[in-house]
């Protein structure tokens, strides 16, 4: 008899969960904060340029949780979940995991690196990761964005991403408040480890 157990894909696999929980405590707790004592956390756990006396080491793995508002936080959550669930389900939470905080890491490096910026948060760095190995993973998925109806295979949708975030890293507009450099970073990191990955298990995906 054969071993092999089916396990169906969960909509809600345990890292996604977690780290949408963790995503929401982490703003609930800036805003009671924020609101009841006056406190603002990002200026302890945002990620601030190397050269300001904020900063602190430690910002490089805490900024990935904190956000600047509830819009923020919203897309960046459902992002992570969009894709995070998939890859989750593929490579299982042990690989996910890692490959979410490699990419939230390489992102920040990137930022501090070509940044000319304040402070930083958010998770889009890592998120960019994810969207990065999943359009590697997945090129011919078809993608609609809230912004753009339009169905786009996600291989095209990752170039077109890139894309902008170059090209607005490199204009540096003023009182433009992305951190494109942080995105780049993290979908580079994204689409290196699943190249290498991907030529390790010698895996063809479609």
């Amino acid at each position: 008899m054969s071993d092999f157990k089916f396990t169906r894909p969960s909509n809600f696999p345990p890292i996604v969960k977690n780290l949408i929980l963790i995503n929401a405590i982490v703003f609930l707790a800036q805003w009671i904060m924020k609101s009841q004592q006056g406190i603002d956390l990002i200026m302890y756990g945002g990620l601030f340029d190397w050269k300001l006396e904020y900063f602190k080491p430690y910002q490089f793995f805490t900024h990935m949780f904190m956000h600047g508002n509830l819009t923020h936080l919203f897309f960046n959550m459902f992002s992570l979940w969009m894709f995070g669930r998939i890859l989750e389900n593929f490579w299982g939470a042990k690989r996910f995991l890692f490959f979410y905080l490699v990419c939230g890491l390489v992102s920040a490096f990137t930022q501090e690196i070509m940044g000319n910026f304040n402070v930083a948060v958010g998770a889009s760095g890592a998120i960019m990761g994810l969207f990065a190995g999943f359009g590697y993973l997945f090129p011919n998925t078809e993608l609609i964005f809230l912004f753009l109806p339009i169905p786009i295979k996600a291989k095209w949708a990752v170039v077109i991403f890139v894309g902008i975030d170059l090209f607005s890293g490199m204009a540096n507009i003023s009182g433009d408040p992305i951190a494109h450099w942080a995105h780049l970073g993290g979908a580079l990191a994204g689409l290196a480890l699943v190249f290498i990955w991907n030529k390790t298990n010698r895996k063809t995906f479609y």
